[in-house]
């Protein structure tokens, strides 16, 4: 088990190495080979952080045969060349910050609020 940082959340979460990046695809996705214990562990749209506990990238989907699975990963950053042979761990699963609709709301009263200072 590797402890890793969460910036966002302000707190040390224990995590254990899924797998190893194995190259990048043709597709631009990183191909990552799990080993036993994140195999078992992982499911597609989880967060996969290096050991430093920088985001690897997204888990789009698990493909090859069960005894022996790979994960095809949505890279979260633009030096994909230096992860290759990087260990991996699970990071979780990616939350957005707020539902769009928060957002939407947020916009309705600023601008309402931009109407009231108008009117006074």
């Amino acid at each position: 088990m590797t402890e890793a940082y969460d910036s966002k959340q302000e707190l040390i979460v224990e995590v254990g190495e899924i797998g190893e990046v194995m190259h990048l695809a043709k597709s631009g996705r990183l191909i990552v080979k799990l080993n036993t214990t994140g195999a078992a562990s992982i499911r597609p749209g989880e967060m996969l952080i290096d050991s430093a506990g920088r985001r690897v990238g997204k888990i789009a989907e698990l493909i090859g045969p069960v005894s022996a699975p790979y994960a095809s990963v949505i890279p979260m950053t633009d030096k994909t060349a230096r992860l290759t042979g990087a260990k991996v761990f699970a990071g979780g699963r990616q939350q957005p910050a707020r539902p769009s609709h928060a957002r939407r709301e947020q916009r309705r009263q600023q601008q309402h609020g931009k109407e009231r200072r108008r009117q006074n």
